[in-house]
């Protein structure tokens, strides 16, 4: 890890104190603990578990992906790639250092760089499919909750979701129409050459003309195994739906009752796309915010939304961040 993300890492750690502080303004401490004493460890560990599992079924998708063509890629490897992916879209805006980080951690294994681009390439792809599926569902049943409680979320919902689509729709393009894609792209891009110079707005068409060929050609091998899209669509479904429950067993386990499970995870699911549309790294303070004034309707007492939200952001941001630092300095198992 570079200095520059390393200081950036203790930054959001620093960060992450300060909006716990703030949130506690209003709160005894004592209440908090007094909570916490009185945590049913049991669900916690459960809402532990789902992370894990969220992690493990993410290296079991780079498994199958990679199975064919490096039988020898071990578990370990493949487990590597989403730790790695976890810390790195932790310190970076918009997610944005989680792709390369997982390219290097594979190359890091004696993968080549083309077919660990491939695998990753196609790996996101189901991953935003699955993402616009279960966002679907939570709309219908959890949007009306959000505009409710608060009209300004449910525009940065309704944005996310476009966001999503626009990729995925994107995506499919170049599977299915590659030669307009690429036209498409090309003069969608025209108006970036009034701002560079001529040599620089031609290495980006060709760069980008590069990228849309090798997607292509990844599909085209992909359709052709039907099963294997279809096994790894099912795993990256319920790798979601176990990040998702989350928030539902860390309230079981703060003895809040009369929970509606598929409420609380469609609203969970609604509040991660909101996130993603944060600049600040790890959606940070905007992270926060939806999950107090969304929750906070389950929750009675102050202290213990507060404590669910550190749980929460506990688990599902610097669980994987920290996991992702020990996974850097495991050595990975070279393939032949």
């Amino acid at each position: 890890m570079s200095r520059r993300n390393q200081i950036v890492l203790i930054v959001m750690l620093i960060v992450g104190i300060l909006i716990f502080g703030y949130s506690l303004r209003n709160v005894k401490i004592s209440a908090v603990l007094h909570d916490l004493a009185n945590l049913k460890w049991q669900w916690f560990l459960v809402a532990v578990l789902c992370i894990v599992m969220y992690l493990v079924l993410e290296a079991v998708v780079v498994k199958v992906f990679m199975a064919d063509r490096h039988p020898d890629f071990t578990f370990k490897n493949a487990l590597r790639v989403p730790l790695v992916e976890q810390l790195f879209n932790g310190i970076t805006p918009f997610s944005t250092g989680g792709q390369p980080a997982q390219l290097i951690a594979m190359m890091q294994s004696g993968v080549d760089a083309g077919q660990a681009s491939s695998v990753l390439l196609m790996k996101f792809v189901v991953f935003q499919a699955m993402i616009v599926v279960n966002f679907l569902v939570s709309m219908l049943i959890g949007f009306h909750f959000i505009a409710e409680k608060l009209q300004a979320l449910s525009l940065l919902v309704v944005f996310g979701f476009l966001i999503h689509l626009t990729v995925i729709v994107g995506l499919l393009m170049i599977m299915y129409w590659h030669s307009f894609t690429k036209k498409l792209v090309n003069l969608l891009i025209t108006p970036v050459k009034w701002f560079r110079s001529a040599e620089k707005f031609a290495q980006m068409q060709v760069s980008l003309d590069s990228k849309i060929d090798d997607f292509y050609k990844e599909s085209l091998r992909i359709k052709s195994e039907g099963f294997k899209l279809l096994r790894v669509a099912i795993l990256t479904f319920l790798q979601l739906v176990f990040y998702y429950l989350i928030p539902y067993f860390i309230m079981l386990s703060l003895g809040v009752t009369g929970l509606n499970l598929v409420m609380v995870t469609s609203l969970h699911i609604l509040i991660v796309m909101i996130i993603s549309l944060f600049p600040i790294p790890g959606g940070a303070g905007g992270a926060e915010y939806s999950f107090s004034v969304l929750f906070s309707s389950f929750i009675g007492a102050n202290s213990k939304l507060v404590l669910a939200m550190l749980l929460w952001r506990l688990l599902t941001y610097y669980f994987g961040m920290f996991a992702g630092m020990f996974a850097l300095v495991i050595k990975p198992d070279k393939v032949k």
